[in-house]
């Protein structure tokens, strides 16, 4: 099958991952149809501008309806939660993608506290319009998001997709592990090819207005104090998010098999006597807060400053991944580094807050 003839669903593509992953397709020349509720849980302006620069206006959406994009022939978008089951179901049905990417999701650890059922409208009832339509479309391959979350309270680095997953911290970790195990159901029973794939803190240009390096960033350029949490002794294996799409694609049109060597006796858990299987997606190079936080302040130009506090519920101290089992199978391994990563995401913020 020729690039140009696959079509390709990404949902989230108003959101952070799904809006460079359509650009990236866009470009390839595949079919792309992005989808999105479009909801205001972050500056709703920064999806739309999002859907903007994919030729999408805002204004003239229709729920339900597909709309043509101004810019790309090949791309389209439709507004619709993935909770309206029937609707997400018969799209798919109707549009027979060769492909799904499920990148939609309520993210955010600490909203998952006061806003639970939130999370389980999106991450659990819109997984399962997803699958549904996956299964009665008989997609090629359905790639799904999980997160690094879903190590929880391990403490045993790097972290490998064998690491027990059964503590999660904050329950939008407990979704995404439901996630994975649903999609396991559906390779299972069904024979859907999917592969789950968790992200360890990605950042880059367009990034949402929620996380840290966002704060940072707004604070430092404002000349305002910012929460620095466990009193910076935080490491994270910060991702690119050029990385992550580079991965997506590559996983994309690799369709998830059955591991022959699998045994219910020993049980491998990243993969499965179906067509099944995860990976972690990280740079692998776990960085500290407070490096992270000072190549933030060279590229500004300006020092930060700082409110030293203690550890948030459902924060863990460290994330550190192990990418071997995605280098051995892509060849192909994360590997932007965190200073150019931090300067891309400021000339971007930059010149889209501020003209500079």
């Amino acid at each position: 099958m020729k690039i140009s003839e696959v079509k390709v669903l990404i949902t989230g593509t108003a959101g952070f991952i799904g809006f460079h992953l359509a650009n990236r397709l866009i470009k390839e020349g595949c079919d792309v149809t992005g989808l999105d509720e479009v909801n205001d849980y972050y500056d709703i302006n920064l999806k739309y501008a999002r859907l903007h620069e994919h030729g999408v206006d805002h204004e003239q959406l229709v729920s339900g309806t597909i709309a043509a994009s101004s810019k790309y022939p090949n791309y389209r978008f439709v507004k619709l939660d993935l909770a309206e089951h029937d609707e997400v179901v018969d799209l798919m049905v109707q549009e027979r993608f060769d492909y799904v990417v499920h990148l939609a999701a309520q993210a955010g650890v600490r909203y998952s506290i006061d806003n639970p059922r939130a999370y389980t409208h999106a991450n659990i009832d819109g997984f399962l319009s997803v699958l549904e339509g996956s299964r009665h479309s008989k997609v090629k391959h359905l790639v799904y998001a999980s997160t690094s979350s879903v190590y929880g309270l391990n403490t045993e680095m790097p972290l490998m997709e064998e690491a027990p997953t059964e503590h999660p911290m904050a329950l939008y970790a407990a979704t995404k592990k439901a996630n994975e195990m649903m999609a396991h159901s559906y390779s299972h029973l069904f024979r859907l090819p999917s592969t789950g794939l968790r992200f360890f803190t990605v950042y880059g240009p367009w990034g949402r207005p929620d996380m840290a390096l966002f704060l940072f960033a707004d604070a430092i350029r404002n000349n305002r104090p910012f929460n620095v949490f466990n009193h910076g002794k935080m490491i994270r294996d910060f991702t690119y998010v050029d990385d992550i799409v580079e991965s997506i694609w590559r996983l994309m049109v690799k369709p998830a098999q059955e591991n022959p060597e699998w045994h219910g006796d020993n049980p491998h858990i990243p993969s499965s006597s179906a067509p099944y299987q995860v990976f972690n997606i990280g740079n692998g190079s776990p960085v500290q807060l407070m490096n992270y936080i000072h190549a933030l302040e060279n590229s500004l130009g300006k020092k930060g400053q700082y409110n030293m506090m203690d550890i948030q519920p459902g924060d863990v101290p460290a994330t550190h991944a192990d990418t071997k089992a995605l280098e051995d199978y892509l060849q192909f391994k994360p590997n932007t580094k965190m200073e150019e990563g931090v300067q891309a995401f400021v000339d971007w913020y930059q010149r889209f807050y501020y003209n500079d």
